[in-house]
């Protein structure tokens, strides 16, 4: 057996101490408020909870949180919000399987919602599920004093087949009228969510008008009023002596979408532009959707117009007689002033959305448009490079260039017409065929946007071909 024994020198060196090797916990990516926030709006409380209610889709819910758009802290985060039809109160069901307080902290989700409701976000379901019958008359008690515009039907409107008009009233309502504001306060969450890019008006400035589509809806012993869409009209000076009219805001109710109700709304505002003479009405940055709607209401009321139909008929003729790229000189086929300032005066339609129209008014006078469709994008070809470039970046400008020479100096020169008017002339080289290297890019992004022009033209007059079967 053999015995190991301390050597007499003293103990030996410390053994080396093994490393522990540990795991950093994963870094907390968050979570998109897209994926996690689902909005549901409800008419009565037996909705609150129940899986038929349809899931609405807002505008980029991401913008609202600090940063990246992220919510951070939470591990199974779901967040549904129910909101009130009738006393537009919120409520938020929050729910989630742990936090975890990692390098990006914890969002605050009661700040980050507030932002986006305000006042209007109740704490518990309990309270939200008592303003179905404490807050019943809200709409009600809030229009009461506004002025009715329209009710029902409207006189020679395309969407009076719908049937669905019988129940509606619009309303109208300075903002600094009582209760207007606060009406709008609620509205304002609505705005956030539904309408892109869309800001809050100043309900301090009396010269803004709410103009509220309501439906009465039979309920026990008195109706219950809805607000099914609303828009928010800017009323401003134009020397010497007009008005003119500017859609800033409109919204109609996910749940009344694609119903025809928003065509109703500018209709009746129209009508209104029309019946208080205002210089004209405007729209501020309207969106896609938006202006196909406003176009084909238009289209429809030009059509009816009869002092424009000698213009529409001799535009038309001239497009017809013979190919356009084989002569010499092109018309642009834009309306005469004549033909602006009637429709400006008689309709209130603005001289840039008339152009707009203008080309669809030939596209449905042609016939049969593929006979002619060729010259027809021609047309709208020249109108998209006029719009992007210039009205005169066709028109060739001549220029002047000294030339060395030994006869009469003085009375020597050349005369040539320079590209898109460009200064040609660098110190004593004359370059006249100047090569653009972007042109075929330019040439394929401007073929895109004809192309794109005339998809636009198109949708347009198959709907209100339909409109008037």
């Amino acid at each position: 057996m053999v015995q190991k024994q301390l050597s007499a020198a003293g103990p030996g060196p410390e053994p080396k101490k093994r490393r522990r090797v540990g795991f950093s916990p994963a870094a907390d990516t968050g979570v998109e408020a897209n994926e996690c926030i689902k909005i549901y709006l409800v008419f009565n409380k037996e909705e609150v909870g129940s899986p038929e209610v349809p899931c609405l889709t807002p505008v980029d819910l991401n913008d609202f949180f600090d940063g990246d758009g992220k919510i951070y802290g939470y591990n199974g985060l779901k967040i549904d919000v129910w909101i009130n039809s009738i006393s537009l109160h919120s409520y938020a069901d929050i729910t989630f399987k742990s936090t975890t307080n990692g390098d990006k902290g914890i969002t605050d989700l009661k700040s980050a919602l507030q932002n986006i409701f305000a006042e209007t976000i109740v704490d518990n379901e309990d309270e939200f599920l008592k303003t179905f019958s404490t807050e019943k008359d809200f709409i009600r008690n809030m229009v009461s004093n506004g002025e009715v515009v329209q009710t029902g039907v409207i006189d020679g409107s395309s969407i009076n087949a719908l049937g669905e008009t019988s129940d509606l009233q619009v309303l109208r309502m300075e903002i600094g009228s009582p209760n207007a504001g606060l009406l709008y306060s609620r509205l304002v969450p609505l705005v956030l969510l539904f309408v892109d890019g869309s800001n809050p008006i100043d309900v301090t400035d009396p010269d803004w008008h709410l103009y509220l589509l309501i439906r009465k809806k039979e309920h026990k012993d008195e109706p219950l009023y809805q607000i099914v869409g609303f828009t928010a009209i800017y009323k401003f000076y134009r020397y010497p002596d007009r008005l003119r009219m500017r859609l800033s805001q409109i919204l109609v109710m996910p749940s009344f979408q694609g119903k025809g109700f928003g065509s109703y709304l500018v209709e009746v505002v129209n009508k209104v532009a029309t019946a208080e003479n205002v210089y004209d009405l405007t729209v501020e940055e309207p969106s896609e959707k938006f202006q196909h709607i406003r176009t084909c209401i238009d289209i429809n009321r030009l059509r009816a117009f009869d002092p424009i139909k000698p213009d529409i008929d001799s535009a038309v003729q001239t497009l017809t007689k013979g190919k356009l790229s084989k002569k010499a000189q092109i018309p642009r086929f834009t309306p005469p002033s004549s033909a602006i300032e009637k429709v400006r005066e008689a309709l209130k339609i603005n001289k840039k959305q008339f152009l707009k129209c203008w080309e669809i008014l030939i596209y449905l006078a042609l016939d049969p448009i593929d006979k002619y469709m060729e010259d027809y994008t021609y047309v709208i070809t020249n109108h998209v490079r006029a719009d992007i470039l210039g009205k005169d970046i066709e028109a060739p400008k001549k220029q002047v260039v000294d030339v060395p020479t030994s006869y009469a100096a003085e009375a020597s020169f050349v005369v040539f017409k320079s590209l898109n008017g460009e200064e040609a002339n660098n110190g004593n080289s004359v370059q006249v065929d100047q090569v653009n290297e972007n042109k075929p890019d330019q040439e394929q992004q401007l073929k895109q946007l004809v192309e794109e022009r005339i998809r636009e033209i198109q949708l347009v007059a198959e709907k209100v071909s339909k409109l008037r079967i």
